[in-house]
């Protein structure tokens, strides 16, 4: 196997760059650059040269050594640690690559040798991503306990119970002559096939509260034009994202823009408004308001205060809506009214927000869906644990054949069954480096 390595910091210039490699002769890189190998783990201070020339120091800094399969790979891993210019940077990369067997790793690289090597699980490294992309305080808490294996733990635990059924059933099918195989074993599988399927079943319909964590929450500016949809998503963001004028029907396109609230990422969708209209290019823009509104966890509808009427489309929106009278500059209908005028003018609205949020995803469990891959597995894996329990017409042979195909659905979450296509697909989301 090639060993690979990588600037694993941010892009030059920086106060410190680190360089990882691993692989087979990541001893060697140490004793041919920092001229010896430090103890395992201890940070060193070295001057490291350039392979063919000695007496060139590209930098002085700090080598560690991770010998494997102790290390974040599970193979034999070195550290650099320089003066973060782009210089130092480009020199010690340079000096790196005309060694033998040496080459740049591809994104994911470090990441998907430590899941071959059996040092973590895909949910594990799935999580490692999202902790890298975190932006928000919630996201950063959901990614450090899928990275710490709370959610292997779980389909772990699952699958186990899976393996353990099939066991029971192929012992009874198998040796259902023996004296000392009790009977009646079967029909106790089955009942435990349907209690493992309510279980999961369970955790799916938390309302995709993961995904919500992970992507962020989708709320969506809907009303007729000039009701100020503009305006609100700029105070929101606190800069000037959309052109605000007098003039109905200036927003055609979708404007979105992500917030922190609370803790919570938060994605809000200005729209164009809502009219009837033969113009193409607005009617385009009412049309993406609407596929857009459809797919929102939340509607906010804006009515302004001039209107005395809320228009019937506003009713037929769906479930999750929430209307509010827009540019209630004198504050007439307290805290159901918005303003971006007065100081306090957006304080009901944010307050709202934060409450929906908290009792809508909540906080962080052991257990949590946080992507759709995962939710299409355990749905497929308690359908067929639903149908193996409950379809007692079903040939034994055809009933195990189902636990089997469950286990494998929980398999294909953790990796123990996999596709190259999906690896590859999982693994190039990662930076040159991780």
């Amino acid at each position: 196997m090639d060993t690979i390595f990588a600037l694993s910091s941010g892009k030059p210039p920086g106060g410190v760059a680190v360089i990882r490699v691993s692989g087979p002769k990541s001893r060697f890189v140490l004793e041919t650059i920092c001229g010896g190998v430090p103890s395992a783990r201890h940070a060193t201070l070295r001057k490291m040269h350039f392979p063919e020339r000695k007496e060139d120091v590209i930098d002085e800094g700090l080598c560690l050594w991770f010998p494997g399969p102790q290390s974040f790979t599970g193979e034999d891993c070195a550290e650099l640690q320089l003066h973060g210019g782009p210089a130092v940077v480009r020199a010690m990369l340079g000096a790196l690559s005309d060694l033998d067997g040496l080459r740049l790793a591809e994104p994911g690289e470090f990441s998907r040798r430590a899941f071959e090597n059996g040092r973590h699980d895909l949910t594990e490294i799935e999580g490692l991503s999202d902790l890298i992309a975190a932006e928000t305080e919630m996201q950063r808490k959901q990614a450090v306990a899928q990275a710490g294996g709370a959610f292997r733990d779980k389909l772990e635990e699952w699958r186990e119970r899976i393996v353990r059924m099939r066991a029971l059933v192929e012992t009874e099918f198998d040796f259902s002559e023996e004296e000392d195989i009790p009977g009646g074993v079967e029909a106790g599988v089955w009942d435990e096939a349907g209690t493992l399927a309510g279980e999961m079943r369970r955790k799916l319909e938390d309302g995709r509260r993961g995904e919500i964590i992970r992507e962020g929450y989708q709320i969506v500016l809907l009303g007729p034009p000039n009701a100020g949809k503009s305006s609100l998503l700029n105070a929101l963001a606190k800069r000037d994202v959309a052109i605000v004028t007098e003039e109905a029907g200036t927003t055609r396109d979708l404007i979105e823009v992500h917030l922190d609230l609370d803790g919570y990422a938060v994605t809000v969708i200005d729209t164009a408004g809502m009219r009837e209209t033969q113009a193409p290019v607005e009617k385009e823009g009412i049309r993406r308001a609407r596929l857009r509104a459809d797919k929102a966890d939340l509607v906010i509808w804006l009515w302004p205060v001039e209107d005395a009427v809320l228009p019937s489309e506003a009713r037929n929106i769906g479930d999750e809506i929430m209307v509010v009278r827009s540019k209630d500059d004198g504050g007439k209908f307290g805290s159901g009214g918005i303003s971006v005028k007065r100081p306090d003018g957006l304080s009901g609205l944010i307050g709202e927000l934060k409450d929906r949020l908290g009792s809508y995803v909540g906080g962080i469990e052991a257990m949590i869906v946080s992507r759709a891959r995962h939710r299409e597995q355990l749905t497929r894996c308690a359908e067929r644990l639903e149908k193996a329990s409950a379809e007692t017409e079903l040939a034994t042979e055809l009933r195990t054949e189902l636990l089997r195909d469950a286990g494998d659905a929980i398999g294909k979450i953790t990796g123990r069954i996999e596709t190259e296509h999906l690896l590859d697909h999982i693994f190039k989301e990662f930076c040159i480096g991780k």
